[in-house]
C-alpha cells in the first residue's frame, strides 16, 4: 500500500545540508559533536529550508579515517551517542520537515570490522573471499600497479595469509569484494537496516570503487597533459594511472540495480553517490543515473576541483553533463568534507560568494551544501602539531590534508569556542571564523547567511528551477545565461561571474522580473541588462 501524500521525487531539485557530525555541535563536553548536537540545531537547519540533511559516518569505526572505517555498520559509534540518540534526532528532523540520508561506506571497512578480522585468520574460512586478496607476484612484490588514494601501493602484505590485501584508501581499510554474492547480501541488509529506522536516504560514499577487476590487470600511465588535480592532490602519484582497472568497473552496474530494487520497496527513498573520477567523472554519473533502476543522483568533482567556475567553465560543465550524462541527474557541491573550502579555493570575495550560491540554486540538478558554506566560511588555518587527518600528515607541508575544511562549526561569537563545545574541540576553531558565526549573521541584514536562506526559497518557490529542463546555456563574456522551464514557467537566468560590469541583451518576449530579494537586474531604458559586479538577473514567463 502506497501513500499518495509522498513526494517519491522530492530528491529532484532538493536542497540537502551536510553535516560533519565531529565538528557540527558538542552536546556533552568531551570536545568532539554528536548526535544530540545536531538535534539540538535542528532549528538552524530548518531555518535554511533545505530538503534534508546528510549525515557523515557514525558507525562504530576506531577512527583512523574518522568513521570512513566502519567495524560496525549497524551501530553508532559512543562518541557520537547511540542508536536511541540518532532515533530522536530522526523523529526531530521530521517533524521539522527535513528528511535524514546518512553516508554508506560500502566499498570497505576497518580492518577491525569482525568480517575482516575472520577474512585474514586463514585461506579457509567461511569469509575468505570476502574481501581481495591475492598472491604475490614470484619476486613477491605486489599482484599489480594499484595506488592508494591516501599514496603507495593499494596492496598490503598480510603475514597470516600470506598474501596482499587490497585497500584504496588507508592500509587499515581493507575493500570488500563485490564479485562474492554473500558481501554483496550482507551490504544490502545494512541498507535495509537503516531504512526500517526511518532514514529517507543515503550518500553512498566512492559509489564508483566497489568493484574491481577479477583479473587483477595493471592500470595504464596516464599521460601528464591528461592528469588531473580534482581527485587527489597534484603530489599524489596516484594521478599517474587511468584507473579503469581498480575501479569504474562495469560491473557494479549490477549491484546498484539490487540496491535500487530494496530502495523501491520503501516510498520516497533516495541515494546520491561520490563519483570519484577525474577522467570519466560525467560518463559514469550518467551510467549511474540513467532510468529508474539505479541510484536516483551522483555528484562528481566538477565543481569541487581547483578550477574556478567562471561563466566559460560553468557552460562547459553543462555542456559536457548534456553530452556524456545524458538521461542522468547530477547533484551540485561547491564544498564538502574533503575539499578546500570553495571560498578559499576560489579566493571569492562575499558577492561572488552570493552570485555562486544564486546560481548553484538555478543549475538544474539537486544541490549539496556543506556546514558553514552558508556562513561564508573560509578554510581554516591549522599547524601542523595540531593536525587530525592522516592524509595531511603524511603528505606535509605540500597538501595539508582535510583538516582545515572540517574545523567545528561556529554558532554563537560571544561564546567560548564559538558555541561549538565548553571543552577542549578535537580541531582548533578557527578566531576568523568566530567572527562570521551564526549568531553574529542573524543580526545581520546583509549576510550570507539571509542569502541562503532567500535563494534557497527562490528555488522552491519555482518547479522549473527544481525540476524543470534547462536549454540555451551559454555565456556573454563574463556573464552566464540560460533557459529554465517547466510546463507551467520558463525563468530566464543570467549571472555575472566577475567583478567588472557587463552588459548582455534580455531574450526576446514579454518578461517579468523576479528574484529581486536576491539582486536581481531590471532591463534599462534601451532594453538591456547593465549587470554590477556578480549581479544576477532572473525573469519569469508563463508557458500557458
Amino acid at each position: 500500500m502506497t501513500d499518495s501524500s509522498i513526494d517519491k521525487d522530492w530528491w529532484r531539485g532538493g536542497v540537502i545540508y551536510q553535516i560533519y557530525p565531529r565538528s557540527y555541535q558538542d552536546s556533552n563536553g568531551d570536545g568532539i559533536g554528536d548526535l544530540n548536537g545536531i538535534t539540538a540545531r535542528l532549528w538552524h537547519v530548518a531555518s535554511l529550508g533545505v530538503d534534508a540533511i546528510w549525515i557523515s559516518p557514525f558507525f562504530t569505526s576506531p577512527m583512523k579515517d574518522f568513521g570512513y572505517d566502519v567495524s560496525d555498520y549497524c551501530d553508532v559509534d559512543p562518541m557520537f551517542g547511540s542508536l536511541s540518540d540518532f532515533d530522536t534526532m530522526v523523529e526531530t528532523a521530521h517533524l521539522h520537515g527535513i528528511k535524514v540520508m546518512i553516508d554508506l561506506v560500502l566499498s570497505h571497512t576497518s580492518d577491525l570490522h569482525p568480517w575482516f578480522v575472520e577474512s585474514r585468520s586463514s585461506r579457509t574460512n567461511a569469509k575468505s573471499d570476502w574481501y581481495v586478496w591475492s598472491d604475490p607476484q614470484p619476486d613477491g612484490t605486489p599482484p599489480n600497479n594499484w595506488l592508494s588514494i591516501f599514496g603507495g601501493s593499494a596492496w598490503q602484505w598480510d603475514t597470516t595469509r600470506e598474501q596482499y590485501y587490497l585497500h584504496n584508501f588507508l592500509t587499515s581499510q581493507p575493500d570488500l569484494n563485490f564479485h562474492c554474492p554473500e558481501v554483496q547480501d550482507a551490504l544490502l541488509e545494512v541498507v535495509r537496516f537503516w531504512l526500517d529506522r526511518g532514514v529517507d536516504g543515503f550518500r553512498l560514499d566512492t559509489i564508483n570503487f566497489y568493484v574491481h577487476d577479477q583479473e587483477l590487470r595493471s592500470n595504464p600511465p596516464l599521460p601528464p597533459e591528461r592528469r588531473d588535480d580534482s581527485i587527489a592532490p597534484k603530489v599524489n602519484p596516484y594521478n599517474h594511472q587511468e584507473h579503469i582497472y581498480s575501479k569504474n568497473r562495469p560491473e557494479n552496474i549490477a549491484f546498484l540495480e539490487r540496491f535500487r530494487a530494496l530502495l523501491d520497496e520503501y516510498e520516497g527513498k533516495t541515494a546520491v553517490g561520490e563519483v570519484g573520477d577525474a577522467q570519466r567523472g560525467l560518463e559514469i554519473m550518467g551510467e549511474y543515473t540513467r532510468g529508474t533502476k539505479r541510484v536516483h543522483m551522483c555528484y562528481s568533482f566538477e565543481f569541487l576541483s581547483n578550477t574556478y567556475p567562471s561563466a566559460e567553465r560553468v557552460v562547459q560543465v553543462m555542456n559536457d553533463v548534456d553530452e556524456r550524462a545524458n538521461g542522468g541527474w547530477p547533484c551540485w557541491a561547491y564544498s564538502n568534507h574533503d575539499v578546500v573550502r570553495h571560498a578559499s579555493r576560489w579566493n571569492l570575495p562575499p558577492a561572488a560568494l552570493r552570485a555562486l550560491t544564486t546560481l548553484q540554486m538555478c543549475l538544474r540538478g539537486s544541490v549539496c551544501i556543506y556546514q558553514g558554506e552558508e556562513l561564508g566560511l573560509h578554510e581554516a588555518d591549522v599547524a601542523y602539531e595540531d593536525l587530525q587527518d592522516p592524509y595531511g600528515i603524511a603528505m606535509w607541508p605540500e597538501f595539508k590534508g582535510r583538516d582545515g575544511c572540517r574545523t567545528p562549526m561556529v554558532w554563537d561569537a560571544q561564546a567560548v569556542n564559538g558555541g561549538f563545545s565548553d571543552s577542549h574541540p578535537w580541531l582548533p576553531v578557527s578566531f576568523e571564523h568566530i567572527r562570521a558565526a551564526v549568531s553574529a549573521q542573524e543580526d545581520d541584514p546583509g549576510a550570507l547567511l539571509h542569502h541562503y536562506r532567500r535563494a534557497i526559497a527562490f528555488r522552491h518557490s519555482h518547479v522549473a528551477l527544481k525540476k524543470g529542463e534547462h536549454y540555451g546555456m551559454d555565456h556573454t563574456g563574463t556573464v552566464v545565461h540560460f533557459f529554465r522551464k517547466s510546463d507551467d514557467e520558463e525563468i530566464f537566468v543570467a549571472i555575472n561571474l566577475s567583478g567588472e560590469p557587463a552588459n548582455i541583451d534580455m531574450p526576446e518576449g514579454t518578461w517579468f522580473q523576479i528574484g529581486q530579494e536576491l539582486g536581481s537586474a531590471a532591463p534599462g531604458p534601451d532594453g538591456k541588462l547593465h549587470l554590477g559586479p556578480w549581479q544576477p538577473a532572473l525573469a519569469l514567463r508563463n508557458t500557458h
